[in-house]
């Protein structure tokens, strides 16, 4: 976009282990890298969003942080830990896991025009599990 003087959206996925901490899983690079990619969201929002006058910026960067979902790594994690799946469910408002259906709307607000004022933030995306 850059090279080409072109605007656009960019929608990182990172994670609520960016911002917290995860019972009952011992995971310090994962939670690490998921922070490390929220900031750099919001450096490049910085860097890339200011409309410069070569005619350069104008993308937005913004990043979704998904709570705890049912996917093939997480079902390994079940497996492998007894019990992590109910505490799991019960670490948000909702009393489960998300489905992978359930943040597509969010990817397609943040890529469409109806996010135009929106750079640098992170939408999360979590069930209420970091409200409390």
């Amino acid at each position: 976009m850059i090279k080409y003087k072109s605007r656009g959206s960019i929608c990182m996925i990172a994670s609520m282990s960016g911002l917290i901490a995860n019972h009952g899983l011992i995971s310090p690079v994962y939670n690490s890298s998921k922070a490390a990619l929220i900031q750099l969201a919001r450096n490049l929002a910085m860097e890339w969003s200011p409309i410069t006058k070569e005619g350069t910026g104008g993308i937005r960067v913004n990043c979704i942080s998904p709570g705890h979902i049912m996917t093939p790594m997480v079902r390994k994690n079940f497996e492998e830990v007894p019990g992590l799946k109910e505490e799991w469910e019960s670490l948000n408002m909702f009393g489960r896991l998300a489905d992978t259906t359930e943040f597509k709307g969010a990817a397609l607000f943040l890529m469409s025009n109806a996010s135009s004022f929106m750079t640098g933030s992170n939408m999360i995306i979590d069930g209420g599990h970091t409200a409390w």
